[in-house]
């Protein structure tokens, strides 16, 4: 019955999105090499999303994929053993006591899938289906990510292991839990978060230029800066940064998703000093995003834990986010996420990615030679424009010795004035972006200028099923 499960709620939602070739260069651009129509497509950006989101997305014609020419799979993480308990800062969850009173009625104290109720499936891709879930008697949400080991090659299933290793290697707020791992027959399966309000790439879309007011986009980059920093410092290499990737849970926080194109290196913790700006005296330590005003400049110790030593030659990614080092084929390391944190930020701010071309031959050959550049400001651009543009400036530099934080890692980037107001370890209490609060009309959304901004609403994405909310979104309609 447990795999009838699996099998009945999968056909029910068939996905009919097709896979789109994706191009790969050999060791220079200069070659008119390209990716090959058969590389491996990683489908899976709607993984832990809402329904309403997934079918969002999979509408959308500017829906992006990865790709896996090569691949490599050192995470060293042994899955056996007895049932898994909870990170530190979750040990309170409710989720993690309903997961082992449900185990606790086995004979063998292990979760079983017929103590999960299958609600609907999520989304789909190369390795596998995603759904909505719960665990019977228990209220609260999971994602249950379920792999048919009978219909996937010797690679994908590596990748899935890829994936198991590293979920069970987190323990972040911004990152997800894995609760369990159930091998079902041919089915492998993780159970995870539940991010209800579904993917940044969706929530982009449903605005106006498929952009984010500025002090949202800051807010969004803190917190996924935060989650690779700490990816950083387990020595793991995210390489598949993207806004489908950005999952934002039901309190409007983000969780990053989809780890199978990781690979671990060893990472060795360093202490450096640097200058940062001091607060202006009198300021709160209560605000999570500080005023830019700074009066003086101190110098400071740091621990900084980058996988500094990290070397791969796998052409793995999104094509619109691949760094220069990528494209050319000579090897990399942990400077692509933040080349590809670089072109986050642009696409929040500008809506487009910064290198995109005609063909995806174009969007490599444009990463390889063709400068940056930014659209023109107008009259009504927002305060702190400036310190964006520089901001992706640095970490957008082709040659990956001068870009910023692959010599230091996040704390290069953190010092810099478009993130210095950013109170760091408070960040988890700031009320998010489109967050409606108790108190106020108007709420906060991540300005360093600590001025209050009038709240943009997001409200109209989850009216689903209501006509007066449909939409029309690059020439498809959605409900």
């Amino acid at each position: 019955m447990e795999e009838e499960d699996v099998a009945r709620v999968g056909s029910d939602y068939e996905s009919e999105k097709g896979r789109r070739p994706l191009y790969r260069t050999q060791s220079s651009m200069e070659r008119d090499s390209y990716f090959p129509s058969d590389s491996d497509l990683d489908l899976s950006f709607t993984s832990y999303t809402s329904t309403a989101s997934t079918d969002r997305t999979f509408a959308s014609s500017s829906a992006r994929s990865s790709l896996s020419a090569a691949v490599e799979f050192p995470i060293r993480v042994s899955l056996d053993g007895p049932p898994r308990r909870p990170p530190r800062h979750r040990g309170s969850d409710p989720h993690w006591s309903a997961v082992a009173a449900a185990a606790s009625v086995s004979p063998d104290g292990v979760l079983r899938l017929h103590h999960l109720k299958l609600l609907r499936r999520l989304g789909s891709g190369n390795l596998g289906r995603v759904f909505h879930c719960r665990l019977k008697g228990f209220d609260g949400d999971f994602a249950l990510k379920v792999v048919d080991r009978d219909a996937v090659s010797g690679k994908k299933l590596a990748q899935a292991r890829t994936e198991a290793g590293v979920l069970a290697l987190l323990d972040h707020p911004f990152l997800p839990t894995l609760y369990a791992q159930l091998e079902v027959s041919h089915y492998s399966c993780l159970l995870i978060d539940y991010c209800a309000r579904g993917d940044l790439h969706s929530l982009m879309r449903a605005r106006p230029g498929n952009r984010l007011p500025l002090a949202a986009a800051r807010f969004y980059a803190a917190e996924v800066l935060l989650a690779l920093e700490y990816l950083h410092c387990k020595g793991i290499v995210y390489r598949d940064l993207k806004p489908e990737n950005v999952l934002v849970r039901a309190d409007g926080h983000v969780m990053l998703s989809d780890f199978d194109l990781c690979f671990q290196a060893d990472v060795v913790a360093a202490v450096e000093k640097a200058e940062t700006a001091a607060p202006p005296p009198g300021s709160s330590d209560c605000d999570c995003f500080g005023r830019r005003r700074r009066k003086t400049v101190e110098e400071t110790t740091e621990v900084v834990v980058e996988p500094r030593g990290a070397y791969s030659r796998s052409c793995v990614g999104t094509h619109e986010y691949l760094a220069p080092e990528v494209v050319d084929g000579g090897g990399h390391g942990s400077g692509v996420d933040w080349w590809a944190f670089g072109v986050f930020l642009y696409e929040m701010l500008y809506g487009r990615t910064p290198f995109r071309g005609a063909s995806k031959e174009a969007t490599l050959r444009n990463i390889h030679t063709k400068g940056l550049g930014f659209p023109g400001a107008g009259d009504g651009e927002e305060e702190g424009m400036a310190e964006a543009r520089d901001l992706i400036g640095r970490l957008l530099v082709k040659d990956p010795r001068k870009r910023l934080g692959c010599d230091n890692g996040a704390p290069e980037i953190k010092r810099h004035p478009f993130l210095a107001g950013v109170n760091w370890p408070l960040i988890r209490c700031y009320t998010p972006p489109g967050t409606r609060t108790s108190s106020s009309r108007d709420v906060r959304v991540g300005g360093i200028d600590g001025k209050t901004r009038p709240r943009w609403s997001l409200r109209r994405l989850w009216h689903f099923g209501n006509k007066k909310h449909d939409q029309v979104l690059n020439g498809r309609k959605w409900l």
